[in-house]
């Protein structure tokens, strides 16, 4: 392992950058998506638009946790707390994103009559087991969300409660998968049929990868004709990334490469899948943000562990909830739209007053765009996008 101070070498991306604008085709376009938002956040705090040739665009993907998490399934957790009366567990930026009724799980916590229950930031699900072992005549819930970098963190503590007969801890699961999320947006209209957004190829996200391994990603390249290249979180990761892709599409030779070979190999972390099968199988159905609803992209609780699933001790049934009418979160996480073209983006929605979820993380695209200013240099978006 390399110190950070090597991936962010200005010499090194200043030569990465040349290598790009000699690798590019002139008469070609470059449409390239970074699912992960800590790709996205990176992007926006170092700049690298600006050392991309103008026939090199960068698309913002989905790949935000708390971007990705629709009302609804927010709604469920606020419910939990405020009807049942539970100590609701989750965290830090999963509380503050915005709900029905004005409401998020920080304003809601206002709300909750602590003789009965309470909302809590926490840090892993161990937090939420502490709590449950302090507390033995309170339900205490886990409110679980996150892509396969989480899971597995969730099954040890399902494994962890079942151990030790917990019987008033339950998880509020929402943990969803990525690769599926990226069929999805192959497959939508907006991609395949109006071309509203080419796309050319992937940044694969890189803290997932080190789960499941490069191989998942494979099937886009062999299927779709797209290349993947799976890659770290510093600037010059992601410019090396994006030289990788423009080879791969100037010689039509597609497949996924692996820059991120200090942390993820093609088999994954072995152990970590097991602990998630065990505990989780597939969702037929789950709602994501901006996608709508996405086939087998979710995971749900097994049934020998039922005791522990929220959904099932609370009998709670999920309902969808449409996004504020006037915020573009959906469209801007599907790539169709950029964080500027959004009428309430740095006026009435910003981090410290989000309207919607990808105001919120650090993570989340228009989070990333208003706090390092990539709009005001570039006031129409796209030229950075």
């Amino acid at each position: 392992m390399k110190f950070v101070d090597e991936f962010r070498d200005g010499q090194l991306a200043e030569g990465i950058a040349g290598a790009i604008r000699k690798t590019v085709e002139v008469n070609r376009r470059y449409h390239f998506m970074e699912f992960c938002g800590g790709h996205t956040h990176a992007i926006a705090r170092y700049g690298i638009p600006d050392l991309l040739p103008d026939n090199v665009r960068m698309i913002h993907g989905p790949g935000c946790p708390v971007c990705v998490l629709p009302i609804g399934r927010i709604d469920l957790a606020i419910r939990l707390a405020l009807e049942h009366g539970v100590i609701l567990c989750s965290y830090g930026d999963t509380l503050r994103v915005p709900a029905s009724n004005g409401l998020s799980l920080l304003r809601a916590k206002a709300l909750v009559d602590k003789a009965r229950g309470d909302i809590r930031m926490i840090y892993s699900p161990n937090d939420a087991l502490k709590i449950a072992r302090e507390n033995p005549s309170r339900q205490v819930v886990f409110f679980a969300i996150g892509f396969e970098t989480t899971t597995p963190p969730t099954a040890v503590a399902l494994l962890t409660a079942e151990r030790e007969g917990l019987q008033n801890f339950s998880v509020l699961c929402c943990h969803v998968l990525t690769p599926a999320a990226i069929t999805h947006i192959l497959d939508s209209p907006e991609v395949r049929d109006l071309g509203l957004v080419a796309l050319d190829g992937f940044i694969g996200p890189a803290h997932v990868s080190t789960v499941i391994g490069s191989q998942p990603y494979e099937f886009f390249a062999e299927e779709y004709r797209k290349p993947v290249v799976i890659a770290g979180f510093e600037p010059l990761d992601v410019m090396q990334a994006i030289l990788m892709l423009i080879r791969q599409v100037n010689t039509g030779n597609y497949r996924v490469e692996n820059e991120f070979t200090r942390a993820v190999t093609r088999e994954g972390n072995r152990k970590a899948q097991a602990l998630v099968a065990e505990c989780f199988e597939l969702r037929k159905q789950f709602e994501w943000r901006g996608l709508g609803e996405v086939p087998y992209s979710a995971l749900k609780i097994r049934e020998r562990l039922a005791a522990f699933d929220a959904e099932t001790r609370f009998n709670l049934t999920y309902q969808p909830v449409p996004d504020h009418k006037s915020c573009e979160c959906g469209a801007i996480l599907r790539g169709v739209k950029h964080p500027t073209d959004c009428k309430l983006f740095g006026m009435v929605c910003t981090p410290d007053s989000p309207m919607g979820s990808c105001m919120v993380s650090s993570e989340g695209c228009c989070a990333a765009h208003y706090t390092y200013g990539r709009h005001k240099d570039h006031p129409q978006g796209h030229a950075t996008s």
